[in-house]
Order: structure tokens, then C-alpha cells, then sequence
């Protein structure tokens, strides 16, 4: 079935319209939480599982969509650092559903949008604004309490999004991370979000599309040898073959 610009634009206005109406009175509830657990749950475990649900139902609306999870086994929330791939806001909203507990790192002007970027607050994740070499470390130092306090990050080490969903390069922030914390990578492969929300402008496709995540078995840094440069190299390989492997099963 086609669908002309007609109707992508109606019902990413109906969808994107949900989701300013939903926050609205879905924040009262994560404030609900904060204030009955901030005092004694200070990774904010309980919030962030509320977090997890209120993302996650967004993409299960996308209309015309299936997201398909593999390597469930692989998550943990021991303190880890996730990488993924980044191919549209949507990952955001998919990564979500992993519903196990993470801190993400985000850029700092996200914490401004009214309802989330409060929620982010309120789960105390990690600001960042590129290219700021003062922010960088800021948030290389609160990646690092987090990880000491018991839980894992999650950033994206291409740093943006990729405008054609092949792999950009990966900066070393996370690997260096991981690398002086002694903490294991866990990579996650993500394909299809790209096709939802392209990463110019707002409008949905509403094409048939399956969204696949994997999440590959946890990276040790010893596997190389220490080095944070040897790391990104070693993960962003294992990222790229699995990124192969899926589409080329996708594609048969």
C-alpha cells in the first residue's frame, strides 16, 4: 500500500501530538516516584524501569512496525558500558525497551525539553555538549561515579546519527571509559530505525518496517589488550559484521 505525503504528514502530527500530550501527565508519575524512592534508591532503579515503560510504549504505536530483539541474554545490569550504532531518533525510543537499568548520555540542550528532559533530570543522566572539552570531562567524571555506584552508561560512539545507517566513525570516549574502569563493553546493533524516522525532519514512513536489535556478547578490554583505541576498533568491527550479517539475512 501507498501512502502519499498526505497521510504521513496526518498521522506523524496525530503521533508526534501524542507524545506532548502523553508526557504531560506522565512526568507527574515519574515525579510520583522520585519523591517516594530518591531518599533510599539513589541509581534511581525504580524511575528508570518507569522510564523504560513510558519510551518503550511509543514505539510499540508506531503503526506498520515490528521490533525484533535477539541476544536478550547479553543484557545485564551489572556496570557496563552499552555502545549501539545511531541511525535515528527513534533508537532512542527502541533502546529503551532493553529494561534493564543504564544511565544515558545525552546532549545537554535534551535536558531542557519540558517533561523529558526533566525525567532526565530526575534520573540522573549524563549531559554532554560536543565539541566542549570541559563538558567532555564532566561527563568522562560522571560516567565513572555511575559505574562505581553500581550502574552501567549507554552512549552512541559515532556521536550522531547516520544519515545513510552505515557506521560512522567512533570516537574513543566510551572505550577510554570502559578501558580505565575496568568494565566490560556491551555492543548493541540496531537496523531499520533509520526507515521510521530519517534523520532529516519529523515525517514518519510508514512503510512496512522490521526493526531489529542485537545485543552481541560483553567485550572485555583485556580482548585488547588494555588500549582504548585497540577497543574501539575491536568493537566497532563486531558492530559492522553483526550490521552485515543482519541485513544480508533480512535482504534473503
Amino acid at each position: 500500500m501507498r501512502y502519499d505525503a498526505t497521510m504521513r504528514t496526518v498521522v506523524s502530527l496525530v503521533f508526534w501530538g501524542y507524545i506532548a500530550l502523553s508526557c504531560a501527565w506522565l512526568f507527574p508519575l515519574a515525579l510520583t516516584i522520585w519523591l517516594f524512592t530518591f531518599w533510599w534508591d539513589r541509581r534511581r532503579f525504580w524511575l528508570h524501569r518507569f522510564s523504560c515503560l513510558w519510551a518503550y510504549h511509543y514505539a510499540w504505536l508506531w503503526p506498520n512496525c515490528t521490533i525484533r530483539w535477539e541476544g536478550r541474554e547479553n543484557l545485564t545490569d551489572d556496570p557496563v558500558v552499552y555502545v549501539s550504532n545511531h541511525q535515528s531518533l527513534a533508537d532512542i525510543l527502541v533502546l529503551f525497551g532493553a529494561f534493564h537499568h543504564f544511565k544515558w548520555v545525552s546532549k545537554a540542550s535534551i535536558f531542557k525539553v519540558p517533561f523529558i528532559g526533566w525525567n532526565m533530570v530526575l534520573n540522573r543522566y549524563v549531559r554532554l555538549r560536543r565539541g566542549d572539552r570541559k563538558s567532555i570531562k564532566e561527563m568522562m567524571d560522571a560516567c565513572r561515579m555511575h559505574l562505581e555506584e553500581g550502574s552501567a552508561v549507554f552512549l552512541f560512539p559515532e556521536g550522531t546519527r547516520s544519515k545513510d545507517g552505515n557506521l560512522r566513525d567512533f570516537k574513543h570516549g566510551a572505550f577510554t571509559l570502559a578501558a580505565k574502569a575496568g568494565c566490560r563493553v556491551v555492543p548493541i546493533v540496531l537496523d531499520g530505525t533509520g526507515a521510521i524516522l530519517p534523520k532529516e525532519g519529523f515525517l514518519m514512513d510508514l512503510k512496512k518496517t522490521s526493526i531489529r536489535v542485537r545485543v552481541l556478547p560483553p567485550v572485555n578490554p583485556d580482548e585488547a589488550g588494555g588500549d582504548p583505541e585497540a577497543l574501539t576498533k575491536l568493537v566497532k568491527e563486531r558492530i559492522g559484521d553483526a550490521l552485515q550479517q543482519m541485513r544480508a539475512v533480512e535482504a534473503a
